[in-house]
């Protein structure tokens, strides 16, 4: 099958861009009496209640090249508002909730099958059988702030409710190191990168072996994410697990344990660096993790003691979908300082991104005024080894395949029942060409348009919500089963 793609002249001004001043009532109203609300219903379900979907105009064609048989007709022209809306696919739940969730169902599925194994996404069950941990990395202090230790007061002498906007915030703001605190988000990145090389070689050594031969004898693999702690540095929590020499899956040595990969991550974390040279005013810094550095064992059955599988995948996938926005920060990228007038913010997030503002000169090649809105982090939220299991390419174009497989379904059926020819046999004798026609026409909904969306959204998830306790109650029941059978 062949695409072409070919541009076309620019859209209406027409149907999707009315209503964008009414009142939702007004705007439901008018929906409702242009006599296409049924099928604007159904497009946004297929959007999955998207609440700022891409509006595109534009038309497509099939054509049998041999015969020129013209196999399906779409245009936008027929479509509610003269327009085809698409999913956003933002991965942020402040942008988006809806395609959060998938992203979040996503990243579930990608750690959990790096848990437990998949053979859907090639990767073994053997899995359970390897040493695999939960660790956490966190920033160092850039100075006390207001916290709730689990006994006693906040050093403020204050006992702070949970959620309290104190949390997080400096004692003392003046002393709090600001432009370490950024940097330090800024090239956390970098940390995690240098600690899995430490951590090989801290392997190595703790098993007596030279680092060739010990990546010859086990592979490492570990997915990761990213998470804002309420003072608005970055920490990281990991699955990390040792393999085989044929990963994923297969049996490391014996000496490869839990123990000796708990012993090596502490052992990393310790020893990773980034010195940073001085830059103008600013001196010369040393960057490295914090103390507090926490391993657990995953175990796929827990006594209450110790992280299970489950809980791993659904923490991950859970901070997958998240930024800043713990500390109140913006969820969108700022041209310039003085757009900060336009957010109502804690004291003590606005300073952490004028703090980006004023470092970026000293450090152009970090572009801290372009990621001022994450304070500082460039990273990627959610990350993993090649060999840990899937990818998130894979789930999504797994989607892409079962739909376009849908579609060929009942355009093969439509063909039949027009008595043309099968589809199958069509694109076997020759040639079929796509001639795709689209331009972007706008983004987000109507007033009413919105209501709609945010209405199926709500009926969407219920239902996830629903299916995923019986499946996670059927899981538990088997799960419980075979844990009975091997005693």
């Amino acid at each position: 099958m062949t695409t072409t793609l070919t541009r076309p002249t620019d859209p209406p001004l027409t149907g999707a861009v009315l209503g964008r001043d009414l009142e939702p009532v007004e705007d439901l109203a008018r929906l409702a009496a242009r006599g296409d609300l049924p099928r604007l219903v159904e497009q946004i379900r297929r959007t999955g209640g998207c609440a700022n979907p891409v509006n595109l105009w534009g038309s497509k064609t099939i054509r049998h090249l041999p015969t020129g048989l013209v196999l399906s007709e779409y245009s936008t022209a027929d479509e509610p508002g003269g327009r085809l809306k698409v999913a956003c696919g933002n991965r942020r739940a402040t942008r988006c909730p809806t395609c959060s969730q998938t992203y979040a169902a996503d990243t579930y599925h990608l750690i959990r099958a790096g848990l437990v194994g998949d053979q859907t996404k090639d990767v073994p069950a053997t899995v359970r059988d390897c040493p695999r941990v939960f660790a956490t990395l966190t920033a160092p202090s850039f100075g006390p702030v207001h916290n709730r230790p689990d006994t006693g007061c906040c050093r403020c002498g204050k006992q702070h409710p949970k959620g309290a906007p104190a949390l997080g915030s400096p004692l003392d703001p003046e002393r709090y190191d600001y432009a370490h605190a950024v940097l330090w988000n800024n090239w956390a990145s970098e940390l995690w990168r240098r600690f899995t090389i430490y951590l090989r070689r801290e392997l190595a050594k703790a098993s007596g072996l030279t680092r060739r031969d010990f990546d010859a004898t086990v592979k490492l693999a570990f997915g990761k994410v990213a998470e804002y702690q309420r003072r608005g540095a970055v920490h990281f929590h990991a699955v990390i697990r040792l393999d085989g020499a044929d990963a994923p899956g297969t049996t490391p040595p014996a000496w490869a344990t839990v123990s000796l990969l708990d012993r090596a991550i502490r052992s990393a974390a310790r020893a990773v660096t980034v010195p940073l040279d001085a830059a103008g005013p600013h001196p010369a810094r040393v960057l490295r993790w914090g103390e507090q550095v926490d391993v657990r064992p995953v175990r796929a059955f827990g006594d209450g003691s110790e992280i299970t599988e489950q809980a791993v995948a659904s923490y991950v996938a859970k901070y997958a979908t998240k930024a800043a926005e713990v500390t109140d920060s913006v969820d969108r990228r700022l041209h310039s300082l003085g757009a900060l007038a336009d957010y109502d913010l804690p004291d003590h997030t606005r300073r952490l991104i004028e703090t980006c503002w004023e470092l970026d000169d000293a450090y152009p090649e970090r572009l801290l005024a372009h990621w001022s809105h994450m304070l500082g982090f460039r990273g990627h939220f959610s990350s993993k080894s090649p060999r840990y299991s899937t990818t998130l390419g894979a789930l999504r174009q797994a989607r892409v395949d079962y739909r376009a497989q849908q579609a060929h379904e009942e355009l093969r059926e439509r063909l039949l029942a027009a008595g043309l020819p099968d589809l199958d046999d069509l694109e076997h004798d020759g040639e079929t060409l796509v001639l795709a026609h689209w331009v972007f026409a706008g983004q987000g909904h109507t007033p009413g348009e919105s209501v709609l969306a945010a209405t199926i959204a709500e009926q969407i998830q219920h239902n996830r919500t629903a299916a995923r306790e019986e499946r996670l109650s059927l899981l538990q029941d088997r799960e419980e089963e075979q844990a009975w059978t091997a005693c």
